[in-house]
């Protein structure tokens, strides 16, 4: 019996041949195959009106009368009569029909600060609000994943760079603790420089003569400046996009930047982490148009759905999209109340979206109460501004991304993000207490909603959960020092 220790699991075979062995090899090649694609929605999304609570229409309503959604121009969702989408997102809507997007709703962090610079910077580095750091949480990840990098790099471990950016300024998010960890392309005109191609769009007239041609040298020499410019173009070369992406007169930035990452997914580039932004969602004014259902938000919203759409479709095609997992994130959320110049204002809670084949999940978190569950809870007399108070700190997701999609030791993801952070069982059929309580109470849950009838259900050690009424759920199990408390003759139902 020989001991084998194979990504962190600890496993004795007589052979290396063995069965155990070959699944346990394939499984952690899956692991190490698998991609993040992170999308930053630049000046704070207004959920509320991207992500609509039908169940509380009419005070939705109330809240935002000069931008709120017409109810029956609402895009209704698969198995969820509560909730729908802003009507110009068919193609995100389509994808939570097909399971392939979830919703975490109200996400935010304790004590959130309503800076653009700051509440951005606390999303990428995954910081307290009164802690500052100088790297990013996908950075270190990554350099702990690839240490020493880039000394010695590339090599057999990773040929191709880290990560990889479209964007004008490298994203704090990737910095490890001397550098980035990423490589970035300045926009998709500077990628297709890169590969040869024409690009989409034109950078305007060259002067003629000798001052053109010094002006093509300077833009040739900054495209070859990129890191690792070889080893993208080799992918680009191999790479196809097999899906159609909107074309060059709806001026879709986001789909161009989404377009080139799955065109070096499929090519075989191995960075692990792709970042990509499109901004304009700081709507204080003018958030619709002539109609609620036009206007910025809802040009921003349709590139954001045209793209993700696109983008997921290509994968298909590609036959990749099992190895990719996408993620949008925004600097905060906007108010549940509209002011006066038909916009919103800074606000706290709002959805992330998160795509792809990996989820388990579809709804992290319930509807905001705008009833009930608005801040401040009881606003004093002339006080019109209510916010949408927090249910998942945005840290739980980082860390079921680090731990469920990439395979780190939990152990290693508390020190990435400084501390541990409870599931939200994104891509977990079980649900699990994180605190005690009443079993009716979504905030003891880790998916921050109540059990459902097909959800498989654990009470962890040191949890009382009360039961005052029949429950139903496809399996339970109580931990040692956890405690199922039934506080009358009720019934729990297995159902297989």
């Amino acid at each position: 019996m020989v001991p084998l220790v194979l990504d962190g699991f600890g496993v004795k075979s007589m052979a290396k041949g063995s069965a155990l062995v070959r699944s346990l090899r394939q499984t952690a090649a899956l692991n190490n195959d698998r991609v993040l694609v992170i999308i930053y929605l630049g000046g704070g999304n207004d959920g509320l009106n991207t992500v609509i609570p039908l169940e509380y229409y009419s005070t939705y309503s109330q809240l935002r009368s000069n931008i709120a959604i017409p109810e029956s121009s609402v895009l209704r969702l698969a198995g969820n009569a509560g909730t729908g989408f802003h009507p110009v997102m068919t193609g995100m809507r389509s994808l939570y029909d097909e399971g392939k997007l979830a919703i975490i709703n109200s996400v935010s962090y304790p004590n959130p600060d309503q800076s653009h610079f700051r509440s951005t910077d606390i999303w990428m580095t995954g910081v307290d609000a009164s802690q500052y750091s100088t790297s990013g949480w996908a950075g270190r990840y990554l350099g702990d994943r690839y240490p020493g990098y880039p000394d010695g790099y590339p090599n057999e471990q990773m040929e191709d760079p880290l990560a990889l950016q479209i964007g004008q300024i490298t994203t704090p998010a990737l910095l490890g603790p001397d550098q980035s960890l990423g490589v970035t392309i300045q926009d998709p005109n500077t990628f297709y420089q890169l590969i040869g191609e024409a690009s989409t769009e034109t950078e305007g007239p060259l002067p003629c003569c000798d001052a053109g041609e010094l002006v093509s040298y300077i833009r040739q020499k900054q495209v070859l400046a990129v890191g690792y410019a070889s080893e993208i173009k080799a992918a680009a070369d191999a790479g196809r996009n097999l899906a159609v992406y909107p074309d060059a007169s709806q001026k879709n930035e986001l789909a161009d930047q989404l377009k080139i990452v799955a065109r070096l997914i499929h090519g075989g580039l191995k960075s692990k982490i792709y970042y990509v932004e499109l901004g304009g969602f700081d709507t204080h004014s003018g958030q619709v148009g002539t109609t609620s259902t036009e206007g910025i938000h809802a040009q921003l919203l349709k590139k954001l759905s045209d793209a993700i759409y696109s983008f997921q479709n290509d994968l298909k095609l590609q036959g990749t999209e099992d190895k990719v997992l996408g993620m949008t994130f925004s600097d905060f959320g906007r108010r549940a109340n509209s002011n006066a110049s038909k916009g919103t204002d800074h606000g706290v809670g709002a959805p992330m979206f998160v795509f792809g084949t990996g989820i388990k999940r579809q709804l992290v978190g319930t509807n905001p109460d705008l009833v009930n569950g608005l801040l401040p809870p009881t606003p004093a007399p002339g006080v019109t501004s209510r916010d949408i108070k927090m249910q998942i700190d945005f840290r739980r997701v980082y860390s079921d991304v680090l731990n469920d999609w990439f395979g780190t030791a939990g152990s290693k993801t508390d020190q990435i993000l400084f501390r541990n952070f409870k599931t939200t069982s994104l891509f977990s059929d079980t649900v699990q207490s994180i605190a005690s309580g009443a079993w009716a109470n979504p905030e003891i849950w880790s998916n921050g909603r109540v059990p459902a009838i097909r959800d498989f259900v654990r009470i962890n050690s040191g949890h009382v959960v009360d039961v005052g009424q029949n429950v139903t759920a496809r399996d339970v199990k109580v931990e040692v020092g956890g405690e199922l408390k039934f506080l009358g003759d009720y019934t729990v139902n297995i159902v297989k």
